[in-house]
């Protein structure tokens, strides 16, 4: 057996992955990767996407250019043109990363799963304050980015973004293992929520939808094209914007400094596309809920 497959049979191991991924500063060693991870001495860049790609199975075919400045120009790759196909169903939502589906189905009021037997609500998500009536009874889809999938988010139909609220936060591992065990977890970590009115020759035209990026240990930090401000776990500026950004379906709407899980909110209507179950590989672009209203 070799070195990298002992290695991943001990993460493998539950109590193992969970110690190792959160039972540790976190926040502390996320600030360190942010800065390590921008060294652009070719020495540390190239060790250690070396060291990247000895662990995981890092494909960078799609890559748009193939020589990076850093391990952190690598994250946030940017893709080939037309490496991405954009469904165009008229009564579709499109998925806006490429991602492992998790969780997902109906919202039940306000409630909704981040794993079996571990609810959340969207009052713990999105903040007392927000009103949630759109979103009562609707569908949610929690979609997880790994380390070496690529990293930016899309607009999953026309839209116009009317408002951004950002939640500081902790940086717990959001893996499969942290879902079983972090009771809310998705509610303390970094956060945006992004809420925007879907807009074009639609069906679904004027129905409010969120993209709710949210960040994990050594993967902090959200960049919005529409905002000219960086969020991330020391950030203490302003918590709260109004809006008026459009958006194509399919158009890029920012990116993660690193990764971690996009949490998708519809209104009643919805449903998860046919086909689409939990565990499925999903690419930016391809169909993920639709209108059946």
């Amino acid at each position: 057996m070799t070195l990298r497959q002992h290695i991943q049979n001990l993460l493998a191991q539950e109590d193992i992955n969970f110690l190792m991924t959160n039972r540790i500063p976190r926040q502390m060693l996320t600030r360190l990767m942010g800065w390590f991870s921008k060294i652009e001495h070719p020495w540390v860049r190239d060790a250690s996407i070396a060291v990247w790609k000895f662990f995981t199975d890092l494909d960078l075919s799609e890559a748009r250019k193939q020589r990076f400045s850093s391990m952190h120009d690598c994250f946030t790759r940017e893709l080939k043109e037309g490496a991405r196909t954009i469904a165009q169903d008229a009564d579709c939502m499109t998925s806006p990363v490429d991602a492992i589906v998790g969780a997902h189905g109906p919202i039940e009021g306000t409630r909704v799963f981040q794993a079996k037997g571990f609810p959340y609500t969207l009052e713990d998500l999105l903040g007392t304050q927000e009103n949630l009536e759109d979103w009562h009874d609707g569908t949610f889809v929690t979609l997880r980015l790994t380390s070496t999938m690529y990293h930016r988010f899309h607009a999953p139909h026309d839209c116009t973004v009317e408002k951004v609220r950002y939640f500081s936060g902790d940086t717990w591992n959001v893996n499969p293992i942290a879902l079983k065990r972090v009771e809310k977890l998705f509610c303390k970590n970094e956060r945006a929520f992004i809420s925007a009115r879907l807009t074009g020759p639609s069906p679904m035209a004027g129905q409010r939808v969120a993209v709710v990026p949210v960040a994990a240990i050594l993967v902090a930090s959200i960049r919005l094209h529409f905002l000219n401000v960086l969020f991330h776990v020391k950030y203490a500026g302003t918590h709260t914007f109004a809006c008026s950004a459009p958006f194509q379906r399919g158009q890029e709407m920012g990116w993660f400094q690193h990764g971690s899980t996009v949490i998708v909110l519809a209104p009643k209507g919805f449903t998860l596309c046919a086909g689409l179950q939990q565990g499925a590989l999903m690419r930016m672009g391809q169909p993920l809920l639709r209108w059946q209203a």
